[in-house]
């Protein structure tokens, strides 16, 4: 029997915005076969809110599940709301837990979590990260599913550490810290004068701004792409050769993934999720949050052909594999296809 899913989330790279889970995941299970109706697209918080409310209404008896996107900010109070809608209604969802501040939200707003959270079908984490500090909170409606990639769209390329060609793929957001990547690349230019970075990303806060600027004082020449598509970025990424991700907040986020999926050994900060991902010195490169010298002396450690990189981008590889949609689409079959109870 065809399953039916109603997917709440933020569905808004039309205006602009990354592709977010709704778009990949929501994709991936259409082409096995599962029929979804999404909301929202609309761009006004209010009106988006609004959209997800009476769509919640109008197919809560045409769907076997309705799928929500839970993050730590505003779109937890999304969430909250469509879940005791679903209570109200008697429809079975699911919160699919995503962010690195997540955890903080539980011991935030304890009381409005277990509404939440406790009520679930079941909860789907989709990193381990999530997946302990849930269960450390007492929740034991959950399920690791994993974020996906199709790996076959990711061709795997051994790079030349000849000089450091930095890239950076995230939404200009301070919990992003993208002024750390600038601040590395002014270090590492000291060394290699002929070293580049090329940032990739939509505009979410004034750090667009403030990272433009600070290129400019000091005569960067940092490449600022905006937004492109992921065939755009994948394309471009072949002409770099150290993936760096600065973030204050992480969980295990698609673009570090995509990255080690493409053979780029990526530099990160150890926050959140990330070490769940990345072990350092074997599949990747973790620095303290903020510490930019460390950052630095990683990417300059890689370009002295002083590491294995060969055995380091090897091993990437091989664990972004189990993300491999012909590997995690199973475990979505059998949620839901399956009775849980708790």
């Amino acid at each position: 029997m065809t399953k039916k899913l109603l997917y709440i989330g933020n569905k808004l790279s039309g205006q602009g915005n990354t592709v977010t889970s709704i778009e990949t995941l929501g994709g991936f299970l259409e082409s096995e076969g599962v029929i979804i109706y999404y909301a929202s697209s609309k761009r006004n918080k209010i009106v988006r809110m609004l959209d997800m409310l009476l769509k919640t209404v109008k197919y809560s008896r045409k769907v076997d599940f309705v799928l929500i996107d839970t993050y730590s900010t505003i779109n937890f109070w999304y969430a909250l709301i469509i879940s005791q809608i679903c209570r109200f209604l008697k429809v079975k969802y699911i919160p699919k837990l995503h962010g690195g501040n997540l955890p903080y939200r539980l011991e935030k707003s304890e009381f409005f979590s277990k509404l939440i959270f406790n009520n679930a079908y079941i909860n789907i984490a989709p990193s381990k990260y999530l997946y302990d500090n849930f269960k450390k909170k007492g929740f034991e409606n959950l399920m690791y599913i994993p974020n996906t990639i199709e790996l076959s769209n990711y061709s795997f390329e051994e790079k030349k550490y000849d000089f450091p060609r930095l890239l950076w793929v995230r939404s200009f957001s301070k919990i992003y810290n993208p002024l750390m990547a600038l601040k590395v690349f002014e270090l590492v230019k000291q060394k290699y004068p002929n070293a580049t970075l090329t940032m990739v990303g939509p505009r979410k806060d004034e750090s667009n701004e403030e990272a433009i600027q600070y290129s400019e004082k000091n005569n960067l020449n940092v490449e600022f792409t905006g937004k492109l598509t992921k065939k755009e970025w994948i394309e471009l990424s072949k002409k770099t050769n150290v993936f760096i991700n600065t973030t204050h907040f992480d969980n295990t986020p698609i673009s570090v993934i995509e990255a080690m999926a493409l053979g780029l050994p990526v530099v990160s900060t150890n926050v959140g999720g990330i070490p769940y991902l990345i072990t350092h010195n074997e599949n990747g490169f973790l620095v303290e949050d903020s510490d930019v010298d460390g950052m630095a002396n990683q990417i300059l450690k890689i370009c002295s052909n002083d590491i294995k990189m060969e055995e380091i981008t090897n091993s990437a590889r091989k664990l972004v594999s189990n993300f491999d949609w012909d590997k995690v689409k199973f475990l979505w079959f059998k949620l839901l296809n399956e009775e849980h109870n708790f």
